[in-house]
């Protein structure tokens, strides 16, 4: 069945197919095109616009993934129902009928509507026509034209001391993290450290291989090195900029931490956590050329990319090559031949540090958008340094934060909160409690109403 004819503006100024873009967006949400409203295929709409039609796919897919419209079996594409919702401006939210949230700002997770998808199908297209050796087996550690392409990028864009010999390719840092927990184990430690408050699951990760978890206390500075055990530790850190309290590790405590490394024998993880987005100036450069062979530098995709292409890799001492890759060999851990080939596509040709660049304007002015609106109502002044995909708003007690939480779920807003979300190691209601908002988490069409929305939750 033909869809209806459209009537489209496509402004002069910009390229076509953003033009046809901005013109169904800016249709869908006025109203003018109605939640149903079938639309027609790619040939006639693009023999009608006179694009070319992959040009007008391209558009379909991309509106498709940020929920504007939607593809029906059989049927073609239609506008979707949600859509107009989510785009009205402060409109009240409820949870939905199958008890999840209209509008999620957990945080943690980038924007996945912005994954860019021309760019990863074209390197998987000229992936798949080159040679198909790499779709054998491939060493565990990952492939050699990956290790090349990640070491040269962590080297010039994070300062990382990286040979491709000493990359490990990983399925993402929880992958990661419970292979060096496994690695650490079978070479006699047994003990390890992570920051309080940080990551429940680096936690849980770590106690699955075996190895007894003690706080490390997160203050001013970051991770106070002097906590630290004297002995032997594996200590996971997030120094660019520490989850969730959001500063980056002062440069005595960096040094602190590195000197405890080398006189007990530890080795220190450095969890690149939000390296790659900072806002108000140059990122902080990694600490592991402080010393490359007591410190293991991680990096993976999922913040960058989107979490589901689980690819992630590791910088690894000398000391610890033999027993992780035992144990990558021990539990099959590769990630996908085509994956990495066409990650090494994008790195080489220069696409994935367009779209870090192009992602990383749009979040600096989502918090931007963000302070500016809650200084508006004199709410919280976000803490930590502008970096990153989340803030932390103080709230005062943790029995506030609980109870925001809560008023956030009955409206439909998914909120986490420092005592609700697991943080800390041992639960302590005296602390203060505060909100941990996500603001990458919407799609580019949800961010507006999803901001409103948690105005009016705080207000």
């Amino acid at each position: 069945m033909r869809g209806q004819d459209l009537h489209l503006d496509l402004q002069p100024g910009r390229g076509r197919g953003r033009a046809l873009e901005v013109a169904l967006r800016d249709a869908v949400r006025s109203g003018r095109l109605a939640p149903g409203t079938r639309l027609p295929g790619t040939r006639s709409l693009a023999a009608d616009l006179g694009l070319a039609r992959g040009t007008v796919v391209q558009v379909f897919d991309q509106l498709v993934a940020e929920g504007w419209l939607v593809g029906v079996a059989g049927s073609g594409t239609v506008v979707n129902d949600v859509a107009t919702a989510t785009a009205r401006p402060r409109a009240k939210r409820s949870p939905s009928a199958s008890g999840g949230s209209c509008i999620d700002l957990r945080p943690g997770r980038p924007d996945v509507s912005a994954f860019p998808r021309a760019a990863w199908a074209g390197a998987v297209r000229r992936v798949l026509a080159g040679s198909s050796a790499p779709l054998d087996y491939v060493d565990t550690a990952g492939l050699p034209v990956l290790r090349a392409a990640v070491a040269d990028h962590i080297a010039r864009t994070r300062g990382v001391q990286a040979a491709p010999e000493s990359v490990v390719v990983t399925a993402g840092f929880t992958q990661a993290l419970a292979l060096l927990g496994r690695a650490v184990h079978a070479l006699g430690v047994r003990d390890a450290v992570t920051e309080d408050p940080g990551f429940a699951r680096h936690r849980q990760v770590l106690q699955a291989a075996r190895l007894h978890v003690r706080p490390l206390p997160v203050g001013p500075g970051g991770a106070d090195p002097s906590a630290l055990p004297d002995r032997p530790a594996l200590a996971v850190l997030t120094p660019a900029h520490q989850h969730p309290y959001g500063m980056p590790l002062a440069p005595e405590h960096r040094a602190g931490v590195v000197a405890w490394a080398r006189r007990c024998g530890g080795f220190v993880v450095e969890d690149d956590y939000d390296g790659e987005f900072r806002y108000d100036r140059q990122p902080v450069g990694a600490m592991q050329p402080l010393d490359p062979d007591r410190v293991v530098f991680a990096g993976s995709v999922s913040k960058t990319l989107a979490p589901a292409m689980r690819i992630g890799w590791l910088v690894v001492p000398q000391a610890l090559r033999a027993a992780l890759r035992e144990e990558m060999v021990a539990v099959a851990a590769a990630v996908p031949a085509v994956d990495q080939l066409t990650l090494a596509d994008l790195l080489g040709r220069g696409d994935y540090d367009r779209h870090v660049r192009r992602v990383r304007l749009a979040y600096r002015r989502r918090r931007e958008e963000l302070g500016n609106r809650l200084a508006a109502i004199g709410g919280p002044v976000p803490a930590g340094v502008a970096a990153g995909l989340h803030a932390l708003l103080p709230v005062g007690s943790a029995a506030q934060e609980r109870d925001l939480v809560a008023a956030g779920e009955r409206s439909g807003v998914r909120l986490h909160g420092l005592h609700t979300s697991r943080y800390w190691h041992r639960p302590a209601p005296e602390r203060p409690g505060a909100l941990v908002i996500g603001y990458a988490t919407p799609a580019a069409h949800a961010w507006r109403p999803a901001l409103d929305a948690l105005i009016e939750l705080l207000r």
